[in-house]
């Protein structure tokens, strides 16, 4: 009865997980990829205006993403919390700590869409000046999102751990998350040191992990739930 409760868990926190990708895509990847050039600010504000209601939605999925991460590590620490519950609060910690510089971070994105929509700050601003401004906010958002990759990094550490030494989810990918926790703040302040560092082989390895043990996590989650094979055996010498 408890691995079946232990199953129901996980898959709760396989859907919050599926969730939290499908949104993180969204809003991190395809939204900025069919709108935003930083490199090019009279194509990204026409882009904006023609798409609006796209750039619209990538701010809603992103709430939608930061509320998800706010239940996400409270349903793993339901989960996980009978392997290590130091470890477990340090996973729910970790997490949270990003919402709430998440939530101010996507302000910079509410505010191009005032400076866009509202004439009156493109009438006393020059244009030059106007496009500085929205250019600016959205370097902004990005350095902030480059912040909450410090916390999304960090959580993958306990969290990793804890799949590590469940005995009833993967090893394997355990591993692949305290990797990914590495790889997240390598990036980071790689990036921060060195402008350069997205351009080298070094950001492709250290990359990969984050993915592989996130994905994998959450479909494991989704369709295996935790080890049944645990159950049926303690079914067998009962009986």
């Amino acid at each position: 009865m408890e691995v079946i409760s232990r199953n129901k868990k996980a898959r709760i926190a396989g859907i919050l997980y599926l969730l939290l990708i499908i949104c993180g895509f969204t809003y991190l990847v395809y939204v900025p990829s069919e709108l935003i050039d930083l490199k090019n600010s009279t194509k990204t504000i026409e882009n904006i205006k023609d798409s609006e209601l796209l750039f619209r939605l990538g701010i809603v999925t992103a709430i939608c993403s930061f509320l998800i991460f706010i239940f996400l590590p409270l349903a793993l620490y339901n989960l996980l919390q009978n392997v290590n519950k130091v470890s477990a609060k340090f996973m729910v910690l970790f997490a949270l700590i990003s919402v709430p510089i998440s939530f101010v971070n996507i302000l910079n994105k509410f505010s191009v869409l005032t400076l866009i929509n509202k004439s009156e700050y493109a009438q006393k601003l020059e244009q030059t000046d106007f496009q500085t401004q929205v250019i600016l906010y959205l370097e902004n958002y990005n350095n902030g999102v480059q912040l909450s990759q410090i916390f999304w990094g960090l959580w993958l550490l306990p969290f990793g751990y804890l799949v590590y030494k469940s005995g009833f989810l993967p090893k394997i990918l355990g591993i692949f998350l305290m990797a990914g926790c590495f790889g997240y703040l390598i990036t980071f302040f790689g990036g921060f040191l060195y402008s350069d560092f997205n351009k080298t082989i070094i950001s492709d390895i250290v990359g990969f992990p984050a993915p592989i043990g996130e994905i994998g996590i959450c479909l494991w989650l989704l369709i295996m739930g935790t080890n049944k094979l645990v159950f049926k055996k303690k079914i067998i010498i009962n009986e």
